[in-house]
């Protein structure tokens, strides 16, 4: 028995992420997630990893609650999130995230920081030590102080008496006045983010805020931010109103409730707001300011339209001012993430590149690039302060992220890993590719995994796994889709990006942007054609299936074919009008499909349930209630729609998970569900209601 024959065993395996590297580049700490003693949930505690590669990782800290989002102060002290109780204070029943500091001599962990509403994140200025703060604030009027209160140091905080209040009353109504309300899996409000800049510790906690930020105008809200160095100046990621930037908007008002992304440079001192980009659809987003102070970068991505896919440049400009330049162009990459270097002008890069997600080394100064790693995907990249080295978690599609060592300056390497914290078996089988061309000549490619077992004489069962997004490849291992899993069941697994994949450049993505039932549908068919040409796969035995995007594409076949013996949507597209308009972000989607009155014919064109009468392949329909991103409603319409047409199907229903499947015992039962609905009707097998649904 491996771990990938044994659920149990899988979902109790340590999983890393995140790094952090203190100031002198001695010590690398990651975040892991391990099972809670009952079993029943995951916690997160912080482990040191050895840079040099020689010592195995050991845990820094413990507790119930966990521990993540681990940062160094300039002297060496270790910053955290965490929802521990405060040992000096009496614990309430539902601590928020605050602030803790394990100091970096040794000694208890402390807290040092405790918004009433907890924190979001949280960021170390490099230099000063200056510590920003995401955290909410309450919106509406604050109850009446108690009768007969005076004195200022006697009157409770205005945030802490609405929260109290509502707790009192027994209230948990949110009124809105912007769109959205809520986001991925959770509701949004009462309160508002709000940044918070604080300058130094004093005895034992920090300072009061030198510097809020707060949005400028009702309908705005911050983001996310970058503090340089010296901690004087904050880049700050604002949400504004986009009425005229919805591509598929109508009418004298546009869309009211788009929303851009505005970049804007703030002293923390004191003093005037710089907007540094904004414009009509295109967001400016995830700011960075390079570790020698010099550099301000950001990505400007512009917004999708029918047949134009969103595209993403790399914007930089000197912090103590002067003009915008593009470091990367639009449409070049797919950018995952951007990080400061040792090296002046210089800034590392994780972008989506055919079927692996590479480090590249960027010159702001001449957009000169250097790919640094030859395969796997990376993140979480952190630079040594001396240059000599870069750190980051390597993931590949056949094994799970590891902390790793690069080289800074060498081309296509191959990394030194670290030991780390996660120990598995090797995956039951093969990775290979495949490689097809579509009816326009436009080269195919997907990963295709294989069990060991697999042969002429022996060919296994073809399970086609259509990945989500739709803005996303297969280059990375995934812990809740893991296809090691369905191998270890006997069946090969194929893993294409087809059209609206990245990481093959605009002339891949553009053409299916709002036409998802189109060149996507017949790129799977023509991959998958491609890859049953192998005597090792049996074509007489096949299943798709697909969750997301990929869910919406398990549907699409569903209606199209009849190819598959069964078909598994999980969290899918339906009804694409009901999803646009019901999403929790709907403007987005109105950019990419045009407006769902005007636009009639591109939503019925491409919306899979209007070909439900020609559905008769079995399915599983898995949906979470607390899903926000694909609605509950579509779910459930796919379920009576099937039913009504007799279709043979099952529905698979989380009252308490999201998007995802995170419990670990509700995360057994899927793949223990998908497992007993494979093997009835792809391999013949005598059906077996799995136990506890």
């Amino acid at each position: 028995m491996s771990t990938f024959d044994d659920l149990d065993a899988f979902v109790a395996t340590r999983r890393q992420a995140g790094l952090a590297l203190s100031p002198d580049g001695a010590r690398l700490v990651t975040t892991v997630a391990e099972l809670a003693p009952d079993g029943t949930k995951p916690v997160t505690s912080l482990w040191e990893v050895d840079p040099t590669g020689e010592a195995p990782a050991r845990r820094l800290t413990r507790s119930a609650a966990g521990e993540s989002a681990a940062a160094f102060a300039p002297d060496g002290d270790l910053l955290f999130t965490s929802r521990r109780p405060d040992p000096t204070v009496e614990a309430g029943d539902d601590e928020p995230a605050a602030l803790w500091v394990l100091p970096r001599h040794g000694g208890e962990a402390r807290q040092i920081l405790a918004p009433g509403d907890g924190i979001t994140s949280f960021e170390v200025a490099r230099d000063a030590g200056h510590v920003v703060v995401t955290t909410t604030v309450p919106v509406g009027p604050a109850p009446e102080p108690p009768e007969g209160t005076q004195d200022t140091d006697e009157a409770p905080d205005a945030a802490a008496a609405l929260r109290a209040a509502r707790k009192k009353a027994g209230v948990s109504a949110r009124l809105h006045d912007r769109f959205p309300v809520r986001f991925w899996d959770h509701d949004l409000g009462p309160g508002r983010p709000q940044i918070r800049v604080h300058d130094q510790l004093a005895a034992d906690r920090l300072t009061e805020p030198v510097a809020v930020v707060d949005p400028a105008g009702p309908t705005e809200r911050v983001r996310e931010s970058a503090i340089s160095p010296d901690g004087t100046r904050l880049a700050v990621a604002v949400d504004v109103r986009d009425p005229g930037g919805a591509s598929g908007a109508t009418g004298d008002r546009g869309d009211p409730a788009a929303v851009r992304v505005r970049l804007e440079l703030r002293p923390t001192g004191g003093g005037e707001t710089e907007v540094v980009a904004d414009e009509a659809g295109a967001d400016h987003e995830m700011p960075v300011v390079t570790p020698d102070g010099r550099w301000l970068l950001w990505i400007r991505e512009e917004h999708a339209a029918p047949g134009r896919a969103p595209a993403q440049s790399l914007q930089a400009r000197e912090l103590a001012g002067g003009g915008t330049r593009t470091v990367v162009e639009a449409g070049r990459w797919a950018i995952r993430s951007v990080t400061g270097a040792a090296d002046p002008d210089v800034v590392l890069v994780v972008a989506d590149e055919q079927g692996h997600a590479p480090v590249f080394r960027v010159s702001v100064a001449d957009g000169s690039v250097t790919r640094l790693t030859a395969s796997g995907a990376y993140g979480d990249v952190v630079a040594s302060p001396e240059g000599g080295a870069v750190y980051a978690m390597r993931a590949t599609m056949d094994a799970p992220p590891v902390p790793v060592r690069l080289d800074p300056h060498t081309a296509d390497q191959e990394p030194a890993v670290l030991r780390g914290a996660t120990e598995i078996d090797d995956v039951p089988g093969t990775l290979t590719e495949v490689h097809a061309t579509a009816e326009d000549g436009t080269p195919l490619r997907a990963w295709l995994a294989l069990p060991a077992g697999a042969s002429e004489r022996s060919p296994a069962p073809l399970l086609l796994w259509v990945h989500g997004g739709p803005y996303m490849s297969w280059n990375a291992w995934s812990w809740r889709w893991c296809p090691w899993l369905m191998v270890a069941q006997g069946y090969a697994v194929l893993l294409p990006d087809p059209r609206l994949s990245t990481g093959y450049g605009r002339g891949f993505t553009d053409p299916a942007t709002g036409a998802w039932g189109g060149l996507p549908y017949t790129d799977l068919m023509t991959v998958t054609d491609a890859a049953l040409e192998r005597p090792d796969l049996d074509a007489s035995r096949t299943a798709a299936m697909g969750g997301s995007f990929g869910g919406y594409m398990a549907n699409w076949i569903a209606g199209h074919t009849d190819r598959f013996d069964a078909i598994v949507t999980h969290a899918s597209i339906w009804h694409l009008d009901g999803f646009v308009g019901t999403t929790d972000g709907s403007y987005h989607w109105v950019r990419q499909w045009g407006d769902p009155i005007t636009d009639r014919d591109r939503y019925d064109e491409h919306s899979p349930h209007r070909f439900a009468a020609a559905i008769t392949t079995p399915m599983l329909v898995i949906h979470g209630d607390k899903d926000y991103r694909v609605p509950i409603g579509e779910g459930l319409r796919l379920w009576y729609d099937l039913q009504r047409h007799g279709v043979e199907s099952q529905f698979l229903y989380f009252p308490d998970e999201n998007h995802w499947v995170l419990k670990p015992g509700d995360a057994k039962l899927w793949y223990r569900t998908v497992f007993a609905f494979l093997a009835h009707h792809v391999l013949g097998e005598k059906w077996e209601r799995p136990a506890l649904v």
